[in-house]
């Protein structure tokens, strides 16, 4: 089994079950320089009040002209579906994700 262990100042030993001695990086997604013309997909992920935030947000990016998708995860502890993923890919320029307690 591969993995690491850390102790914490606590005395307290974390077991790490990655075995990672350093954090995944990636690099951003380019960002566009405007989203004028744009398709925005606002994705709830089923938290409690995340659709309080995007129903604002909505409101505001409507107000602006832009055309806004609505998409909702089944549930916030699992990724979303792959068949979710694939028509928010294919039906949006770019995606927000609520996340709310």
């Amino acid at each position: 089994m591969s993995g690491s262990l850390r102790e914490r100042p606590s005395g307290r030993v974390l077991l790490d079950p990655t075995g990672e001695r350093e954090a995944p990086s990636r690099e951003r997604a380019p960002r566009p320089a405007s989203l004028d013309g744009r398709t925005v997909g606002l994705l709830d992920i089923s938290k409690p009040r995340g659709d309080v935030f995007l129903d604002r947000l909505e409101e505001q990016l409507g107000g602006r002209g832009l055309q806004v998708r609505r998409f909702t995860k089944p549930t916030f502890s699992k990724p979303a579906p792959i068949d979710l993923r694939h028509e928010i890919g294919t039906k949006c320029d770019v995606v927000i994700e609520a996340l709310a307690d």
